[in-house]
Formats: C-alpha cells, structure tokens, sequence
C-alpha cells in the first residue's frame, strides 16, 4: 500500500491541496494523506519549531503560529474527501489530537495512523485502539520499549495485533542516508509479530523501494508540488514525477520479488537448451574407442547428453564413428 504524504504541503490553500490529490492519483498511489489538527489543542504557545522548520519558515514564527495557517477545516475536508472520490484515491489523514482522531472517525475513515510523536501518548493509544480498525503506527525516535508498550496500549483498547502495521522511521527532515538503519524493518516484524513497512523521509526515492524488497508491505512518502514553494515540509519532499517514478517501481519489485520459489521461469525454458552444454567429441572418436576425458569435451548446445553425466561414459566404448563436435550418443 502505497500512501502518498500530502501532509501540510498544500499551504493552507485548497487548490494546492486538490492539486496534490490530482498528482497522487496521476502516480498510481493507494491513498492520498494529510493531517488534521487544531494548532489550539496540538501544542503549546511556547513550543519551539524543530529545527528543520525553523530552516524552512519565518524563524521568529512560533510553531503553533505556523501550525495555524495549515489547518484543514470541516468545509475543506469534505471538499478533498469528494475530490479524492472522482480521482479515485483514498483520501487518508493523521490526527493529531483527540478531538480531531473522533472527527475522522466521523468521516468514515476505513483505518487509522498513529504519527511518530504520538506513540508516547497513552489517552491518544486508548482512543486509536478503541475503534477497532487497522492501525499504522509510526516508529520514528522510538525504542524497542515505547513500541512494545504502545502495541500493548492498542491490543488492550480493542485492537488485535493482526490489525496494525509498523512502520519504521526516522524522523529527521530529510534523514541522513546514514542513519536510516532499513535493517531495523525486518527486525520489528521478528521482534513483535507485526506487519511492518516504512516512512520515509530521505531525499530520493531508493531507500522507499528497497524497503519493499526488504518486506515493507506499506511505504509513506512527503511528496510536494514542488520543492521550492515556502512551508516547512517542501524541501524534504519529493515532486510529482519522483511520485510517479517511485510507485513504477515499487510496483516491479512487487511482481520481481515473486513466490520464492527457485525453478525455471517461463521465459527460460526457451533457453535452456540454447545456454546449457552437451557431451561432443573433442576429436575423432573410432567405433569401439573408449571414451575418456582427452576426447569427450562439454559444448553447447544441450540437446544431448548431459556433462553431468560424463562419469556414466567414461570408458565405455564408441557404438560408431564421431566426428568432432559431433554429439555423443548411445
């Protein structure tokens, strides 16, 4: 499942937002997500903007000042919901706050996403959990122990373990190459049962693909109109033909990643008689000569006796005359 991150990136603006569905869709992505919050109720008026923020936005703007400007309101939702619908994408968001985790219930949305800075938040774990649907769970700046405890908060509200996904993250904007640690991926899916898949947030798109091959069964990428536009999200986001290059190829690591079965494919058989080798005469063999190493030589193609078998026809006698490179038979 592939969720496009809208996020804040539409600006506060609703045909930014539309706009940002319209690429999503174009893209092929499953869902399309934003974020729904009241500022007021989110965070504090002291609280600092983190510092990739305060690269992006007016330094001296307090982050619920900044939070102020991207809110979604009830008019605005309704309006992406039914653009979602004609476009043919999911629309998705992320709740940040009480009040706003009930208003998407009300709106009938079929799961729910737990963001990376909620995961310490027991009143918000209870209420995800008590809905019952299926949950993603971020795992950004967490330890093995906030996530066995938040997974423990869910399961006892209501929600069973088979219905939540982990996803790993680091929450940095972008996240240094370096620090990524993919590996941890198939790690949290040993370590807790769970499905697991990942938010990515580094610059490029190769990290969210090979998560895929590494077993992510749901990737989430920040995606934007275009990287320059002012907002604190942009810059780590990607634009919408990286969108587009993106799912083109999550969707061929899904069909190369395959059964994991080892056979032939289909399309080799053809080709196993062209590539593979036969047992031929590496010289003129006389009826009645012992075949031996020095005159039995493996050469394509392989319609014939196969160099496996070449300890079966050592010192045996020749039933006829064989030219060289002429095919060994009985």
């Amino acid at each position: 499942m592939i969720i496009a991150e809208a996020g804040v990136n539409h600006n506060g603006d609703m045909a930014m937002a539309c706009a940002l569905i319209d690429a999503a869709a174009d893209a092929g992505a499953d869902l399309v997500k934003f974020q729904t919050f009241d500022a007021d109720r989110l965070v504090t008026g002291s609280a600092r903007k983190a510092d990739y923020q305060t690269k992006t936005t007016a330094a001296d703007e307090s982050q619920r000042d900044m939070l102020k400007r991207l809110e979604l309101s009830a008019a605005m939702h309704e309006q992406l919901i039914a653009h979602s619908a004609r476009r043919g994408i999911e629309f998705f968001s992320t709740a940040f706050d009480l009040d706003s985790l009930d208003y998407l219930m009300g709106l009938g949305m079929a799961r729910t996403k737990v963001p990376s800075g909620e995961i310490t938040n027991l009143p918000y774990l209870r209420k995800v959990g008590g809905y019952g649907k299926p949950v993603i769970l971020s795992t950004g700046m967490a330890t093995l122990g906030d996530i066995e405890a938040a997974l423990a908060v869910l399961e006892a509200a209501g929600t069973p373990r088979d219905r939540i996904t982990v996803l790993h993250c680091s929450t940095e904007y972008p996240a240094p190459m370096a620090e990524v640690n993919l590996l941890a991926m198939p790690a949290l899916a040993r370590a807790f049962g769970v499905r697991v898949g990942y938010s990515d947030h580094t610059e490029g798109i190769e990290v969210a693909i090979a998560a895929v091959a590494l077993g992510a069964c749901v990737i989430e990428k920040h995606f934007t109109l275009d990287r320059s536009l002012p907002g604190p999200d942009h810059r780590a986001s990607i634009e919408p033909d990286e969108l587009a290059r993106m799912v083109s190829s999550i969707r061929n690591i899904e069909l190369a990643l395959g059964d994991g079965v080892k056979r032939p494919s289909a399309s080799e058989e053809k080709n196993r008689l062209v590539a593979r080798k036969s047992l031929v005469a590496a010289r003129a063999i006389a009826k009645g000569e012992l075949f031996s190493e020095e005159n039995l030589v493996a050469k394509r193609p392989g319609t014939g006796i196969s160099p496996m078998r070449l300890d079966e026809w050592l010192g045996r006698p020749a039933a006829r005359d064989f030219a060289p490179d002429e095919q060994i038979e009985p």
